[in-house]
This record gives C-alpha cells, structure tokens and sequence, in this order.
C-alpha cells in the first residue's frame, strides 16, 4: 500500500461514492474532506452508504468557496489525518468528488512505487503561468484579500484599488519564492510531512490566508523548499477555457480521454454514465500502459478555445454578435458588388454570369424589394425576397446569404436609390470586391419621360448619396477590394476594366475576353448634362462629357488599299 487518496468532495456524493469505492477496492486508504456548505443530511447519508468500507477516513470539515483559504485548509487537514492514519503510504493523491481514474489503480500504484522520491505538482513562478489574469499575478501575494471575489466582488475590487493608490505591499516570509500551478497534486511522504510540519508553518498560513486563490500557490511554493526531486506537473488531466473555467468532460469525450493517457481526469459531469462505466472497471477493461501524455489532445482543446472565442469567418454567434469588429471575418467567402453596371450596360446581369459561372443577382437592397437572380422568391437558409424582413437587420442579411451560399460566388447590384446601411459593412470587410462606376444612375433619368423638374430633383438627391458612399469606400478604414471609374473614363475603353474584374472574380474560360455587353445609346447624354447644370445642378460625378455630343459608337476606319506580290 503506497498511495493515499485525498478527496475533496462538495456535490455529486452518489458519483463520489462510486469512485471512493473504486480507490477503496484497489487497496488505497481513502480520506474523505466534505465541504461544510453540504447539509447534515446529505453528509450523513453519504458517510453511512460508505461505512461497510474500513480504509476511509473523515477529515475535519471547512467551507470550501473558490479563491479562498477554505480549500487549502481540508487539504490540509485531511492529509494530517492520512500521514497519521496510514504510515505505509509513500505518496498522497489530491483528487476532488468530481475526479475519474482512467487507468487502474494498479498502474498508479506501480508508476509511483518506481518513483518513491518523486513530487508531481505543478509548480511555476508567476512570470512563467500564462493563465494569470486581471493583472493580478504578483499582485495575488502582495496584496490582501480579506473578501471573496465571487460573493463581494465590488468590494474586492475596491479594497485591491485602495492598496495599489496607497502603495501597500507585503514581503514573501521568509524570502521564499512564490510559484503557481494547478492544486491537483501528488507528493511523497516525505515532502508533505515537512510542509505540513514545518516550525514556521504558522507564519506560512497567516500570509497565504490573504492570498488570492492560495490552493493554486500554496503547495506549489512550499514544495520547492523541501522536495528533493519536482516533476512540474499534474498526474490529473484539467483544462480550462479562456476564462480560467474548467472545462467539463461528458460521455461523448471518451475516445478523447482515452487518448490523453492519464491516470485521473476531473472534471466529470455527474450524468456521464458512459464514463465512469468505462473507466471504472477491471485491468482487462482499461486502458493500454503508457506515460501519461495529456499533451496529445492539447491541440483539440486549443482549437475549442479558439473556436470559442473567434468563432469561424462570417458566421456570428452570441459571444461576439453585440461587439462590433469583434468578428473571426465579416462574411465567409469572396463576393462582388456592382454600382453603375446595369445603368450602363443592356443585360448586364445574364452576361456576368455566363462570363463568371457566378449567381448574379439584381439589386438586393432594393427598398420595395430583394431581387434574387432568376426571379427567386426565396434563396438558401429561407432568406425571403421580403424587404422588411431584409431591413430588419440588413448587416445580419448579408452575411446570412454569403454564409448559405458559400462554396458559389455571389454578385449583386447596388445604387444611390438602394439602402445604404450596408455601406460601411461590406467596406470594412476583406471578402468584398466593389466595382463602381460613379454617375451611371444618371443614364435611366436620361431616358426617362420624367417631367425635367423632377428630372433635376431625384439627380441631386442621387448624386449627393453616391458622393458619401464613394466617401466610406475611400476611407483609410476600407478593407474591401474597391475599384472607381467615372462613367466617361469607363466608357472611353470599357474592355480592359471588365476583363480586371472578370479576372478577379475567376472565369471559368481562360481566354481573353472578346466581347463586352451592349452598352445603352448615349447619344444626346452630353447634352442631358449641360442642361442640369444649366438648372443649377452639376453633375460632377459623371466625369467630363462634351455637351455638344454624346457617346458615338466610333466608325470603322476605311482600309487603304495595298498590293500582294
């Protein structure tokens, strides 16, 4: 008999039973510490289902509450009694109610009878830790900290920024070094003894009773002064979040902790029947022998946290949907918009996607209407051609429809006359490419049989929106793919900026493009021009056109006659 099992136990006494029973059979004394806050009744029941076993002891109870000495306190307590209670163990095993063996017992036992001097704690100078938080790493001994965090956390937080104004510090006693680890522990006889009857002990206990969160650093420095042989870290599989919480291991985790190799693993939820009926069973039933390496799933949780805290590109959950510029990428894949295109051009829409293989849409942010390419009502994850339901949280929209359709390349149209609350989001967003050519809205009121007063009234209306949104997709806090033509630059050699553009996008034919889409007649544009400015409207977004002739399809240039000899 050479290891004793600690067991500090608050909650889940049916499951704690079940596995002090499991320590009890293999031969381990076992010394139960149940937490204070436990009701009589629940402690006594547990006590009498566990009283035809004679290797269990009780140790003297405290309140155990997170942060606090409570804990420290019954670990202490109880590994007096089992030093004092059972002589022949060598080493002390600090496990809690919610801990799960995963191999035999047996193995534990041979692993530690061939290492007799041998401490596993983690034990790490506060500049080592990266789990630290809050600024409180040196901070957590030089401080006081009369109140519980989770109880008094005003008061916490005001007493620690009393003390940083006034300047109060302690020293360490004695010159020791402070170290931090996880309190999950196994130590030899010999090095808790020494700890645990320490002449200045008491001195130790009154400085680690104004430490925050002491059951992570209290064993963890004093072992460095009498151990002879520290092996920084724990025979007890625990991970965390990024938050310091620990995770919780359920049924659908057994594979998992069965890869990590370990000896024990907290911490368990007390439903996981799954578990605790696969590992707690017989040498033929577990696991393989070999070095606990819990380093073999540490990749698996990384990835979990960062899951967690990034989420994945373009699709938002709770954590960081309030927070703005909090996403893991604005949308989920690459699309187009286009402003201007279909003012232009005849068919614009059916000549992009034959030339793209790209779903194009029409104006998606029409105000009376979303228009979906091929006249659709509805599109992937029942995104509804309802403006309503679009303007509800048009942001929200957009990223919807990038994310359910991801895997197709989206193209949509847009306008001064559309909802402009989605300019600032598709500008900020890395996964946009904005073609525009600036004053084309101009050219379905030139051919419009509007009364020309009305003509001159919508053309400033229009003109002033599009100069604010060129404004937003030139700011310096543009992170889309933007490219600007003024109408008349863009129509003087139409075919290079649409090849740009198709390239960008990923034609499925590589070779040069040979054909653009019919643009509109423009003849008399130049003048259409002249007469807004005549009207006290200058149209200075259309680029410069001459007013006394629109846009002429140029002529074909007679060739010269020449001889073939």
């Amino acid at each position: 008999m050479s290891v004793g099992i600690v067991m500090l136990v608050h909650t889940a006494l049916g499951r704690a039973e079940q596995v002090a029973r499991h320590w009890a059979a293999a031969g381990c004394p076992v010394v139960i510490h149940i937490d204070k806050s436990v009701p009589r009744r629940t402690h006594d029941a547990f006590i009498s289902a566990l009283s035809d076993l004679d290797a269990i002891e009780y140790s003297k109870r405290y309140r155990c509450e997170w942060g606090t000495w409570g804990i420290v306190a019954a670990s202490q307590a109880a590994s007096e009694m089992m030093l004092a209670s059972f002589p022949q163990v060598r080493h002390v095993y600090l496990a809690s109610g919610s801990c799960l063996p995963l191999r035999p017992v047996e193995e534990l036992i041979d692993y530690l009878d061939q290492r007799p001097r041998t401490d596993f704690i983690e034990s790490a100078t506060t500049s080592d830790v990266p789990w630290t938080v809050g600024g409180l790493d040196e901070e957590r001994f030089t401080l006081r900290f009369p109140v519980s965090w989770k109880k008094n956390r005003f008061f916490f937080d005001r007493i620690v920024e009393l003390q940083r104004r006034l300047g109060l510090r302690r020293k360490m006693p004695n010159g020791i070094v402070p170290h931090m680890g996880s309190q999950w522990w196994c130590l030899s006889r010999q090095t808790l003894s020494a700890i645990l009857q320490d002449p200045e002990r008491s001195t130790y206990d009154k400085f680690f009773k104004q430490v925050w969160i002491p059951d992570e650093s209290y064993f963890q420095t004093l072992a460095r002064q009498y151990s002879t042989k520290i092996e920084s870290r724990s025979l007890t599989l625990s991970k965390f979040d990024f938050q310091g919480k620990p995770h919780i291991f359920y049924d659908d985790h057994l594979q998992l902790l069965r890869r990590s190799d370990c000896f024990v693993a907290r911490k368990i939820w007390p439903y996981a029947d799954r578990l605790y009926e696969a590992f707690l069973t017989d040498a033929a039933g577990a696991m393989k022998k070999t070095e606990p390496n819990p380093g073999k799933i540490d990749r698996i949780f990384a990835k979990a946290v960062e899951r967690r805290t990034r989420g994945r590109s373009g699709l938002y959950m709770q954590s960081r949907f309030p927070n703005e510029d909090w996403e893991n990428g604005v949308t989920a894949a690459p699309y187009s918009m286009f402003q201007g295109f279909t003012d232009l051009f005849e068919n614009f829409e059916p000549w992009l996607a034959k030339a793209t293989g790209a779903r194009v849409h029409g104006h998606l942010f029409a105000k009376d209407a979303v228009y979906y390419a091929d006249g659709q009502s509805a599109i992937n994850g029942a995104l509804a051609s309802s403006a309503t339901l679009r303007d509800y949280n048009n942001k929200g929209f957009l990223t919807n429809l990038i994310w359910n359709t991801r895997g197709e390349r989206q193209c949509f149209q847009f306008g001064p006359a559309d909802n402009q609350d989605i300019n600032w989001r598709v500008a900020k967003d890395p996964n946009a490419q904005v073609s525009v050519i600036t004053g084309a809205w101009a050219v379905p009121l030139f051919r419009s049989n509007l009364d020309f007063a009305e003509i001159r009234s919508t053309a400033a209306k229009l003109q002033k929106i599009e100069s604010e949104h060129m404004d937003v997709l030139r700011s310096p806090y543009t992170k889309a793919r933007v490219r600007i033509w003024t109408m008349a630059e863009f129509i003087e050699a139409p075919m290079e900026p649409l090849q740009g553009i198709l390239d960008e996008i990923g034609r499925m034919k590589l070779r040069r493009l040979s054909e653009a889409p019919r643009m509109a007649d423009l003849n008399g544009f130049g003048q259409f021009l002249q007469n807004l400015k005549n009207q006290g409207m200058h149209p200075y977004l259309m680029g410069d056109f001459p007013a006394e002739r629109g846009i002429d399809t140029p002529r074909k240039t007679t060739r010269k006659p020449y001889m073939v000899q």
